[in-house]
């Protein structure tokens, strides 16, 4: 209630991204503290024990938080103070890149949405490795899977983008329990062209052979669906990959009443939950299955968790009710007992 009737009216008042760095700044201040974030995960949040082994990783419960909201990683352990179950770093490029034009992030209130085109800003994959080993140095790692979502640099062709993949997550791996592979952002040109079997099984190919062994995820548009949506996991796991993210947000270039760029939130709520149902229907019960878009609440993640999710994953929500709400989801979900592929220690 604080969040929603005093600190959101405040955030709104700013420029959404201004806003998004303020909190950013805000949390990598209370990750600088490991009793902090202790006291915070123990007095205030206080998640419920939701446990989960998948990829052979175990997470204390199924809520992440989505790649997009920490590229540099600079707040690991406060996302695990405020409850979440793991978190998904970056997109990170091999070289740092300062992203599309400003303006480049829109609220939509009565939507719960976002719209973004950010366009993969990030400080490269060597400044994500450096920070993550000085938090490891410092006793700073959250108590969590930590992943690492990996993706191309907008001035690399297309002919080349597994070889960005590959130099990104080799570069990252030693710091990662698992890595994703985005080829389904709208905001980098070209990118969602890799989406089809050939290239996605190109680019996992090149990412599991520096990846040193650490489960390898990828990531799919919301838009990619029916037989191309089918040969695209075929080639994903022929490839040995571990498991799919459910989706990315959902291109606005044919839509209107928004911004160009991406969007999430309320909106794409029941397509993900389809996305999530067609690839556990397709792949079966090996891999694991990460359902993303419209999470705003306990109903929604233990919808996703029905129809086939082994976790889920929430951004925008955070905007919109505030960084308790992934305890508050535990809190809501069912105890249940799944367990998805080998078990093996992190790290």
């Amino acid at each position: 209630m604080l969040y929603t009737s005093v600190l959101r009216p405040l955030f709104f008042r700013l420029d959404p991204e201004a806003a998004h760095d303020l909190a950013l700044r805000g949390a990598s201040l209370l990750a600088r503290s490991r009793l902090a974030c202790r006291a915070v995960e123990r007095v205030v949040a206080r998640p419920a024990p939701r446990p989960v082994t998948a990829m052979g990783l175990h997470f204390p419960n199924p809520v992440g938080l989505a790649g997009g909201m920490d590229k540099n990683g600079v707040a690991p352990l406060a996302w695990w103070a405020f409850g979440f179950g793991f978190v998904e770093l970056g997109t990170v490029t091999p070289v740092g890149q300062p992203g599309n034009p400003a303006p480049r992030m829109f609220r939509y209130p009565n939507d719960a949405a976002l719209v973004n085109r950010m366009g993969f800003n990030n400080a490269g994959a060597d400044a994500l490795a450096a920070r993550l080993a000085e938090q490891t140095a410092r006793h700073l790692r959250p108590p969590f899977p930590v992943g690492i979502s990996i993706g191309k640099n907008k001035e690399t062709p297309p002919e080349r983008a597994a070889d960005d993949f590959a130099r990104a997550a080799s570069v990252v791996q030693p710091h990662a329990d698992f890595l994703t592979v985005n080829v389904s952002s709208p905001n980098t040109p070209g990118l969602r062209l890799l989406q089809n079997a050939a290239e996605v099984g190109r680019i996992v190919r090149a990412v599991r052979a520096v990846a040193g062994g650490k489960p390898v995820l990828v990531k799919l548009a919301p838009e990619l669906y029916g037989d191309d949506l089918l040969a695209a996991l075929d080639a994903a796991l022929s490839e040995g990959v571990a498991g799919v993210i459910a989706t990315n947000t959902l291109s606005t270039a044919t839509m209107t009443g928004y911004e160009t760029g991406g969007l999430s939130g309320g909106p794409l709520r029941a397509l993900a939950a389809t996305r999530v149902a067609q690839v556990r229907d397709h792949v079966g019960d090996g891999p694991t299955v990460i359902g993303c878009g419209g999470v705003a609440g306990g109903p929604d993640a233990q919808a996703l968790l029905d129809v086939g999710a082994d976790l889920v994953q929430i951004y925008t929500a955070l905007v919109y009710e505030g960084p308790l709400l992934p305890a508050a989801i535990t809190r809501y979900l069912r105890p249940r007992a799944r367990t998805v592929g080998p078990s093996r220690p992190r790290g």
